[in-house]
């Protein structure tokens, strides 16, 4: 699936798939609950249509946040970390750390 070698991460695409809550959830979730492993989409939890959580998943992997591989009939996705860090020293902390304000 394609993706942005190290060399191609642009700061602006990241930042631009982040701004949006749902994907900025699903790399919080990763990050904060299980950095090491691929996940299927469906372990996320996410009530919303395939369509529109394969929209958000391409979204992140195009950025060059999550790498995704395919087993069998379903993709599984992890965040880049070695990547992003190279890149961008101390986003992914930020992004672990972040919290909705309070309405």
């Amino acid at each position: 699936m394609p993706e942005p070698a190290r060399a191609e991460l642009r700061l602006e695409t990241v930042l631009g798939a982040l701004s949006d809550p749902l994907r900025l959830r699903i790399v919080r979730t990763l990050l904060l609950e299980s950095e090491a492993f691929d996940h299927p989409c469906g372990w996320f939890g996410i009530d919303r249509p395939k369509s529109s959580l394969t929209h958000h998943f391409r979204a992140l992997r195009e950025a060059g946040l999550i790498r995704q591989r395919q087993y069998g009939l379903e993709r599984r996705s992890h965040v880049r970390v070695d990547d992003l860090e190279a890149r961008f020293p101390g986003l992914l902390t930020l992004v672990a750390a972040w919290r909705q304000p309070a309405p």
